[in-house]
């Protein structure tokens, strides 16, 4: 870890200045990597060194944060879980508390990210903010947790798109075909190893590629067809004895956003990265509520599309709406193409995060880890490493798939775990009125409220995140992020 942080930190509290004699060489390094005086001053006062080229602008980088967001696409995806828990009225319910909820986790690590804008996001922020006694041992653990929650979501991301091709196969082919859980385990390393081309063979077109994928994730929300209308009702699928508390549940299907990573990438950084962060929220908001409202108008049982789901609710729905199997062929690819784009981002976010981490000393061989191919100027080996484990992980599919769900599931945990220590160390940074880094975007006034709402909000999300999809699992479905965290 930057053991030297915390000490610079003290004797700093406005804007850091460059030593004299390094000016020259530093103003031809942060033009050679794209970057602004400003974004070689918060290297600088991080006391790391500039190896990545900053290829992102404001629009690449909000194509990169809209794609791996996939807002649209998870309402429909993900509503397995909103419609056991909730229902169709109560998906809407959770949908709203949730954005306005993370709305106020993504203000506050918005700031943090122009305090500091470096790929290690939440572990460096919280070795500059802790309390000093305790600002390595949170800062390590931290570190460990966002590692090896980002590498679920690969695992996870992929899975999604591998279930999605295996439901598009059964609607093709209902008497033919039976899936089996090696079908889904070569499907993941098919899509990880996509991702992984775009991420070193094109490394240097993917600014490119995310503007596109924005684009093409504008164009397949307005190619999803509006269809019936109905209203929709509270449910409670899950079997808690309470509407309110099954809404509640429904909020761990909730998404959120995370360009962080990519922060040592972009141009401006201190200025881009967190307006980028709340473009990212109010495009992917509002287009994801529209999509909501017409997806729950379209579900004619939400029993029904949970029985006869072909892998995801959404298909079931797609194929009672158009009465077509070509047609639900047809918006299912659209979903899983922008999947696939968001696996391309995911696998980015990834392997920077163990990168920063590496760079910091926090794995074993840094070195290898931390080590910048001059080729793609990307982490290859730090790529290489996050493709071999979520084939890895794929692998536990085969042998037992609720293993494979509980490791997924995980991640989610850890990552909540990690937004909440970093924000809580602000927020204790301010009740004590210690001075912090200057950042060029701040919520000013209400960052102490804004702050602590964001805690309470995480701190349900967390608690939620731990219980089972239904109250009544069989004994070979424990609470799964439960029965990892005992073991880990």
């Amino acid at each position: 870890m930057p053991d030297t942080l915390a000490a610079e930190l003290k004797t700093e509290t406005g804007a850091s200045s460059v030593p004299v004699d390094d000016e020259t060489q530093d103003d031809s390094i942060a033009k050679e990597s794209g970057g602004t005086w400003q974004d070689k001053k918060d290297m600088w006062r991080a006391g790391v060194h500039q190896e990545l080229n900053r290829n992102f602008r404001f629009f690449t980088i909000l194509g990169f944060a809209t794609v791996l967001m996939a807002t649209w696409e998870s309402v429909m995806f993900g509503s397995s879980v909103g419609l056991t828990n909730g229902g169709i009225g109560g998906m809407v319910y959770s949908y709203i508390a949730g954005i306005i909820g993370f709305a106020f986790v993504i203000l506050s690590m918005a700031e943090m990210a122009s305090m500091a804008p470096i790929s290690g996001g939440q572990y460096h922020w919280i070795s500059e903010f802790a309390p000093n006694e305790y600002q390595q041992l949170l800062s390590y653990v931290s570190g460990w947790v966002c590692v090896l929650g980002w590498h679920t979501g690969i695992a996870g991301s992929a899975y999604t798109v591998a279930n999605m091709i295996i439901g598009i196969i059964e609607i093709n082919h209902p008497d033919t075909y039976i899936a089996q859980p090696w079908h889904g385990t070569l499907l993941v390393i098919a899509v990880a190893f996509i991702a992984m081309i775009f991420n070193t063979v094109l490394a240097p077109r993917l600014p490119l590629i995310e503007r596109t994928m924005l684009v093409f994730y504008v164009l397949g929300f307005f190619g999803i067809p509006n269809s019936l209308v109905g209203e929709g009702t509270i449910e409670d699928n899950g079997g808690w004895g309470s509407r309110a508390g099954a809404c509640i549940l429904g909020l761990v299907g909730s998404d959120y956003i995370n360009t962080k990573r990519a922060a040592e990438e972009i141009k401006d950084s201190s200025r881009t990265l967190p307006v980028a962060m709340l473009g990212t929220l109010a495009l992917n908001g509002i287009v994801g509520f529209i999509m909501l409202i017409t997806y729950v108008f379209c579900i004619p049982s939400s029993q029904e599309a949970l029985k006869h789901s072909h892998g995801f609710p959404f298909i079931y729905v797609f194929l009672q709406t158009t009465g077509s199997v070509g047609g639900t062929t047809g918006m299912t690819v659209i979903i899983m193409l922008l999947q696939v784009c968001s696996a391309v981002s995911n696998v980015a976010s990834t392997s920077r995060q163990l990168y920063a981490f590496a760079r910091d000393g926090g794995v074993p061989f840094p070195h290898f880890f931390a080590k910048v191919n001059r080729r793609f100027v990307v982490p290859l080996n730090a790529l290489l490493v996050s493709f071999i484990i979520t084939c890895l992980l794929a692998l536990i599919n085969i042998g037992s798939v609720v293993a494979f769900n509980a490791i997924l599931s995980l991640g989610v945990a850890s990552l909540l775990s990690s937004y909440i220590i970093s924000i809580a160390c602000v927020r204790l940074k301010r009740w004590r009125g210690e001075p912090l880094p200057p950042a060029r975007w701040s919520m000013g006034k209400w960052a102490s409220i804004v702050e602590t709402l964001a805690i309470l909000f995480l701190l349900v999300v967390w608690v939620c995140a731990f219980f089972p999809l239904k109250r009544e699992m069989p004994t070979s479905h424990p609470p799964q992020c439960i029965a990892v965290c005992c073991k880990c």
